[in-house]
Formats: C-alpha cells, structure tokens, sequence
C-alpha cells in the first residue's frame, strides 16, 4: 500500500478493522519501516507500536487494573429506586452487580445480533453502498432473513460478498464459517 501512494499521489487507501468494520487510521508518512512502526497492534486497532524516536505506545495511561477490582462511578436513580435498593439483601451496591450481571446474561444473544448487524452495515455501506440491491440487501440483513440476504449480494464481487455473509453470519444466528475460497 505504501508504494502505491508513493507512486500515486492521488491515491488513497481505506482500511477496515476485519471483524467491526471500523475504519483504521495508518500514518503513511515516512519509510516502510515508520509506516510498520505505527501500525495498530493486532486485535488493537487503538494501539501503536513505539516507533523509534517516540510517538504513539501501546502501554495504556493508566495502568492493568485487575478484573476483580472494583470502579466507583455515580448513577443517578430516582427515589423510589433508591428506596427499593436499600430494601435489597446486600445492599444497593450487591442489587445494581446482580442486576447487571443478569441483564448481561439475558441480552448476550441481542447484543451479538446487533453487533454483527452494524459491522455488516458499516463494511457493506463502504464496499457495496452502490452495488444492485444494497438497499434491499441492508432490509434483509436486519430483518434477519439469510437467504434473501445471501441472494441479494450473489452478483456483488466474490471478496465483498464473502466478507458481507461472514459479519452477517452472528446476525443470523448461525455460527460464523470458516472463510470460503
């Protein structure tokens, strides 16, 4: 890629996080070796490598808290929610954990779902926002119809078309198949 811009200086180049869809920012600028400094760590589109002579880290500002350790926040409830944590056993504190843990187990599937809608979403409205039946193929994607979906995008490029079936696989609730060929 880095050649390509060298040479093309009205190129440009969009890179997509392979599982969100979201955009990765690459500073092009400098040598190949700059370039390679800077990149996102994998799995850490966030991050950057030290490059020599400083720039961005990888090393968080803060620094690893332990996932047993505890975070004060303030939520703001209304009285009568407050009335009713405190007649908890435990405590408000022991209530808002049990109550989260469990809104965390019972929405797990809906949040999968949505996620991988909106990942597809986003790839296919770079890759395919022009291609025949993007819109009817998005309709598809969240109404959860696969076979409408799968259907619709046959004719988009093979490389688009496999990436789109491979974010929307969790959408429809299947699992996620091993990249076709």
């Amino acid at each position: 890629m880095k050649g390509v811009l060298d040479r093309r200086k009205d190129a440009s180049i969009l890179v997509l996080d392979g599982a969100t869809s979201g955009t990765i920012e690459i500073d092009f600028r400098g040598t190949i070796e700059d370039v390679l400094a800077r990149l996102p760590e994998a799995g850490n589109a966030h991050s950057r490598r030290e490059p020599a002579g400083g720039g961005f880290s990888a090393k968080p500002a803060v620094p690893a808290v332990r996932s047993w350790a505890w975070v004060a926040r303030e939520i703001t409830l209304l009285p009568r929610h407050w009335d009713w944590l405190a007649r908890q056993r435990g405590g408000a504190s022991v209530a808002i954990r049990q109550l989260v843990e469990e809104a965390r187990r019972t929405g797990e599937d809906r949040d999968r779902v949505r996620q991988a809608q909106e990942s597809a979403y986003r790839f296919m409205s770079v890759t395919a926002g022009n291609r025949p039946h993007y819109e009817d193929a998005i309709r598809a994607l969240f109404s959860g119809e696969t076979t409408r979906f799968e259907k619709l995008i046959a004719e988009w490029p093979k490389d688009v078309r496999d990436h789109a079936i491979r974010l929307a696989e969790k959408a429809f609730h299947r699992e996620p198949q091993a990249p076709r060929r």
